[in-house]
């Protein structure tokens, strides 16, 4: 009888807004639906005043089936009756719980207003079986991304239910050893690995992919997984990976510091290591020394030096002759192409050479020896 009813509560309804309708009109989107064995459902209730006074209106559910549970709510409470003013209206949450063990078919519930001199009914069928499948996908923007190891890979994913029930989604990935993978929803700056996401609704989510340093230049895939029960989705990224050159420089021994000679050439051995993943190419040194200073490289210049691979070089620091003894800085230097360059300060202690004070040596030995043979002399007059 409440299946007869629905076809004819439509056409009744819409001769009397044809007319200029007066009473009280009790509807929801979709009063009927598919769902799932032992989902429960939430339907939205809109009840209305058309041209009567204003006046409380009594709610009851008519027709529940046996084992149902069904609850009207408004305010995030359960109530029983509506005060509507003048074309007023009130919107409430019919809400509607299966028994554990349902079976397939079809139930009918039947929604009543009753107040203002006026009769409102709202039958609702629910076919048990006939929900959509739990389901869930997954799409990139841009699902290859291009850049050296210590950039950034950023992938905008787009994570949706399809399916007729609110999902809690886990989100997990299959990468290359080393690789480290984080999803952030979009605008938002706490990672997650789990979110909950309503029927039929969409979110965007950040996933960063951060590399090893000495990642190799190689194409590389990523598996994005989000599973929810027996709903999974699947995602195949890729990234790029392009080669970067890294160069360390330092001294040999790793000491920064030395004396130094000075009117010498005074050896300075160093050491250049590419511990990027790509060749470093036109390596050139350079030196930034004190006023009268002069500072040449064996070798000026490396052609290429290849991950993992190191050159010694030496570096020839010369003091003016006329340097004070003490502590001067040198800033040894080297660039490349695709911008590499690295730099390292050594302090150049200046010291007299032994030569020379061998030399002031013999010069009081001399002037003594004069000044002894002119005393034996002169003397004994």
């Amino acid at each position: 009888m409440v299946r007869k009813l629905l076809p004819l509560a439509v056409i009744l309804l819409g001769l009397a807004l044809a007319q200029g309708f007066r009473g009280l009109s009790l509807g929801t989107p979709y009063p009927e639906m598919g769902v799932q064995p032992g989902e429960s459902v939430n339907l939205t209730l809109t009840l209305k005043n058309h041209g009567l006074p204003p006046g409380v209106v009594r709610l009851s559910l008519a027709e529940v089936p046996q084992g149902w549970q069904a609850s009207l709510i408004g305010g995030g409470r359960l109530v029983r009756a509506v005060y509507l003013a003048p074309d007023g209206e009130a919107t409430l949450t019919l809400r509607l719980q299966p028994p554990k063990e349902v079976k397939a078919g079809t139930y009918r519930f039947l929604v009543r207003a009753e107040g203002l001199g006026q009769t409102a009914s709202l039958p609702i069928a629910l076919v048990v079986g006939q929900g959509l499948p739990q389901r869930l996908s997954l799409e990139a923007e841009l699902p290859v991304l291009k850049g050296p190891p210590t950039s950034s890979f950023r992938y905008r994913v787009t994570l949706k239910n399809e399916s007729d029930r609110d999902l809690l989604v886990s989100l997990e990935y299959e990468a290359p050893k080393g690789f480290q993978v984080t999803f952030t929803p979009a605008f938002a700056s706490q990672q997650v690995t789990s979110l909950p996401i309503k029927a039929g609704e969409s979110k965007d989510l950040d996933v960063e992919v951060s590399l090893p340093k000495d990642t190799k230049a190689d194409t590389y895939g990523l598996t994005l997984r989000a599973v929810a029960g027996e709903a999974k989705a699947e995602l195949a990224l890729t990234l790029e990976v392009t080669g970067r050159p890294e160069v360390r420089f330092t001294t040999k021994e790793g000491r920064l510091s030395g004396q130094v000679v000075a009117g010498r050439e005074n050896p300075v051995k160093l050491l250049v290591k590419n511990e990027g993943s790509a060749p470093a190419k036109n390596l050139s040194f350079s030196a930034m020394e004190p006023s009268g200073w002069e500072v040449k490289f064996e070798p000026d210049k490396l052609e290429a030096l290849n991950p993992g691979q190191e050159q010694e070089v030496t570096a020839r620091i010369k003091p003016t002759p006329k340097a004070v003894t003490g502590d001067y800085m040198v800033t040894l230097s080297l660039s490349g192409d695709e911008g590499v360059s690295a730099s390292l300060d050594y302090r150049a202690t200046v010291v007299r050479s032994s030569l020379w004070g061998l030399v002031g040596v013999g010069i009081m030995a001399v002037a003594l020896l004069v000044l002894g043979f002119a005393v034996n002399r002169f003397g004994r007059r």
